[in-house]
């Protein structure tokens, strides 16, 4: 891979490479309702447990959508997005 391809996909404005960052509050929450919806399956908690897990997962992703480190980031941003959205919308056509 080109090294200056490389630098403006992978380097924050700092010039380092940024991949993998630990967990902000809306990752941490998302996780954190995420695996509460194992332990506690009773149908309205984990319905609300999913839908907080949903708000926080999409709040991350345009979090870093907007204001990643660095493409890499922008884009896993919009992918996770995506995918939220696509299994929300297959979640609702299946039942």
């Amino acid at each position: 891979m080109d090294t200056a391809l490389f630098d403006t996909i992978f380097r924050d404005q700092n010039g380092e490479v940024v991949i993998a960052q630990p967990p902000n509050l809306t990752l941490s929450v998302w996780i954190g309702a995420s695996l509460l919806q194992l332990v506690l399956t009773s149908e309205p908690i984990n319905l609300g447990l999913e839908l907080v897990a949903f708000v926080a997962i999409v709040i991350w992703a345009l979090q870093e959508f907007f204001e990643g480190a660095n493409y890499f980031r922008r884009g896993l941003g919009l992918v996770v997005f995506l995918v939220a959205i696509a299994h929300q919308i297959h979640s609702f056509l299946v039942g």
